[in-house]
């Protein structure tokens, strides 16, 4: 005679049985079915509430699903993926938003699982980095309170002509207000650049760069033909300090951006490479979103100046404090009978002089002070 096989389902109902009789109380009952206290009234109470249909194994699946998304929103998830796939989940979330306002869309990390899970998102590499530095961008509260400019790294062309993609950007926006191609960090195709970005924008307040041509130069007060422009403009031409990127970090990091989606494919010329660059412009002010910007485009926030471009600025005016000297054509000026030095990338300019302390004497070009005269050690000590 075989032995009689008895399985889960028999031991919970001799359990019930049991229970039912009154005969034993619930330890002795607990210990003579090898089960814990909660998991006896675990049984007791699926039986008063369904029945024996109650002692049945139940479901372990979880009754939501977080990730659980409808087949339309992953479907679109996956072609803006496919169709900008420089793109992370929180972007593409942002421009499905953007363009479809009626739906629905999960948060951020539910894109990144399913993307992920299709395949459509590369292991990032680990970077390893050093503790920031504070960005000196306090006064940079409006658009236009200050544009950045600068040379991006020099690349050779099919031709073998070398490229140097010129830009400029709204601090406050990250707004792009122009994507050059260039032969060379030269002083007249840099100017004639800035120009058209003057007439279509207008002129910021101040505009920051690094110490570099045509930027800077190492006469007095690190001017340039370029930083000249400016001032006569009444534009405040602002340095970062000598291998400090990171205090024009917003530009900078526009530049990785634009080295990624933009030099993957190297042009045959300038004009071909430019087309590339006019693309990657519209996308990156029209339809990029920007974290920093709160998932809005830069050019839902970006506003032009009110202050139109003069194509011939008037000559600098000083109050009845200075003494007006205008500066030869070897870069000198005459103060008190003696002949101090100043700049010779000044010549022909007027000047002002006005002294702040006794035998000091300031001199600015417009509103940008470049030094001071003391009398008593007859010497110029720049800025």
């Amino acid at each position: 005679m075989p032995w009689k096989t008895i399985n889960t389902m028999d031991l919970k109902a001799q359990f019930i049985t049991d229970f039912k009789t009154k005969s034993f109380s619930l330890t002795d009952l607990s210990q003579k079915y090898g089960i814990s206290r909660p998991t006896a009234y675990k049984l007791i109470e699926r039986y008063h509430q369904f029945g024996p249909e109650g002692l049945k194994e139940q479901s372990r699946a979880p009754k939501t699903c977080p990730h659980k998304i409808p087949e339309e929103i992953r479907c679109l998830m996956i072609k803006e993926k496919l169709k900008n796939p420089r793109r992370g989940p929180r972007k593409i979330r942002a421009q499905l938003i953007r363009q479809y306002p009626g739906l629905t869309f999960p948060v951020t990390s539910v894109f990144h699982y399913w993307l992920k899970k299709e395949g459509l998102v590369e292991k990032r590499k680990k970077r390893f980095h050093v503790p920031p530095y504070t960005e000196p961008f306090s006064d940079c509260k409006t658009p236009n309170d200050t544009w950045s400019i600068d040379y991006k790294g020099q690349f050779y062309m099919k031709n073998g002509h070398v490229c140097y993609p010129l830009t400029v950007s709204d601090n406050y926006t990250r707004y792009l207000l122009a994507c050059k191609a260039i032969g060379g960090p030269r002083h007249n195709p840099t100017k004639e650049c800035l120009k058209g970005v003057f007439r279509e924008y207008g002129l910021p307040k101040a505009i920051r760069s690094d110490n570099g041509v045509p930027f800077a130069g190492k006469t007095t007060g690190g001017l340039s033909r370029l930083s000249i422009w400016f001032i006569q403009q009444g534009i405040i031409p602002e340095r970062i300090a000598k291998g400090c990127p990171q205090e024009n970090g917003r530009h900078e990091r526009m530049h990785r951006t634009l080295k990624n989606e933009a030099l993957d494919e190297i042009a045959k010329n300038l004009k071909d490479q430019q087309k590339s660059f006019d693309i990657f412009r519209h996308d990156y002010n029209n339809d990029r979103p920007h974290e920093a910007l709160n998932d809005k485009t830069p050019k839902e926030c970006y506003k032009k100046s009110h202050r139109p471009y003069v194509e011939q600025p008037s000559a600098p005016e000083y109050n009845r404090n200075y003494i007006v000297r205008r500066v030869k054509h070897c870069g000198e000026i005459s103060l008190m009978g003696r002949i101090f030095y100043v700049a010779h990338i000044l010549a022909g300019q007027p000047i002002g002089i006005k002294e702040v302390a006794d035998g000091i004497w300031q001199i600015q070009y417009y509103f940008y002070i470049l030094g001071s005269i003391d009398l008593r050690k007859n010497k110029f000590i720049r800025k």
